[in-house]
């Protein structure tokens, strides 16, 4: 029987599960770097006369038991729509049988993923003594970031801009009553970045909104939010350039990360400044942050194995608490 996982029984599941999606999370990167699983580049299909496109993103884990693909449609027509520019979807199978063990809805298992991963590189990457945590954005992708970076770690004060005045308050007030961490609203993201220790850029933007000249030595910045396309990104090239990089997984950045892609293309970055992946940092093989003052850049542009991790966690717990709806695929 094949289970099936809408958003909403993805969201009841995952609501006491923030600790185990993180710690999944950080066991496939470490599988990808041992050898463990398998995470080809995402191919990128566009039809003629549409100014959408649909990624494949495959994976496959030995740990996990499965094999799984996420098409994700990027289709940016669906603002005018009243749709979400994003819709995604996560197929997985069984690596020992084929059998097709879940579909899940996408939305949500790629927000948590998303903050997961950013925790777990903070984790690694940023100062021990961070206090002051930046957001520049204000959508449900900052939410899901607090709640996965604010709670059991040391932070004193939240700063955040979005361009929405009325979303950016509304936000801050969550934080400080849900959180227990006051938050402020700051006049823009050139005073979140300069307050921050650590920076979470997490908005769909084209141009860049975090200029280099704004960075200080010993920070740490999570560039999350630009889509999966090579001409958006949101820290401009001599932000970029002036740290050390490390990225999810180096196939998908250079395919389709903006952040890395521009200032390769402009000459600023070379290859082997962005070959540094998570897993790698994790595991002990490359160095993340070797001093204080270093300047650290954790590019997350999304992978495929995340939704494999989190999907395998859910169907998991799917199958402990009878959630979800089953079905004979093969009646």
């Amino acid at each position: 029987m094949t289970l099936i996982l809408t958003r909403s029984d993805v969201v009841a599941l995952l609501a006491d599960a923030l600790e185990d999606v993180e710690a999944a999370v950080e066991r496939c990167h470490l599988d990808l770097a041992g050898g463990r699983a398998v995470l080809p580049p995402p191919p990128a299909m566009r039809l003629q006369g549409s100014d959408g496109t649909f990624l494949a993103m495959a994976s496959a884990s030995g740990p996990a038991g499965l094999a799984a693909v996420k098409l994700l449609a990027d289709l940016p027509g669906n603002r005018e729509r009243g749709l979400p520019v994003q819709r995604s979807a996560v197929l997985a199978v069984s690596a020992r049988t084929g059998v097709c063990e879940a579909l899940v809805d996408g939305a949500e298992i790629t927000r948590a993923r998303t903050a997961a991963a950013t925790a777990v590189a903070t984790r690694v990457l940023a100062r021990q003594d961070a206090r002051v945590l930046g957001l520049v954005g204000t959508g449900p992708l900052a939410r899901a970031h607090a709640r996965a970076l604010l709670p059991g770690r040391a932070y004193e004060q939240v700063v955040l801009w979005g361009r929405t005045p009325a979303r950016s308050r509304e936000l801050a007030g969550w934080i400080t009553a849900e959180l227990g961490v006051e938050a402020r609203v700051l006049a823009g993201p050139q005073a979140v970045t300069e307050s921050a220790d650590v920076l979470c850029t997490l908005t769909p933007s084209r141009e860049p909104l975090i200029r280099g000249a704004w960075l200080s030595p010993g920070q740490h910045i999570n560039a999350v939010g630009a889509p999966p396309r090579p001409d958006h990104r949101e820290i401009d090239t001599e932000g970029v350039v002036r740290c050390r990089i490390v990225v999810d997984a180096y196939s998908t950045a250079r395919a389709k990360s903006g952040e890395v892609l521009i200032p390769l293309a402009e000459g600023a970055l070379g290859e082997d400044d962005f070959r540094r992946e998570l897993g790698d940092v994790l595991a002990g093989r490359e160095p993340g942050r070797t001093a204080d003052s270093d300047l650290t850049l954790f590019d997350s542009v999304g992978v495929g194995l995340q939704d494999l991790a989190v999907a395998r966690l859910l169907i998991d717990l799917a199958h402990e608490r009878g959630s979800g709806t089953r079905i004979d695929l093969s009646g």
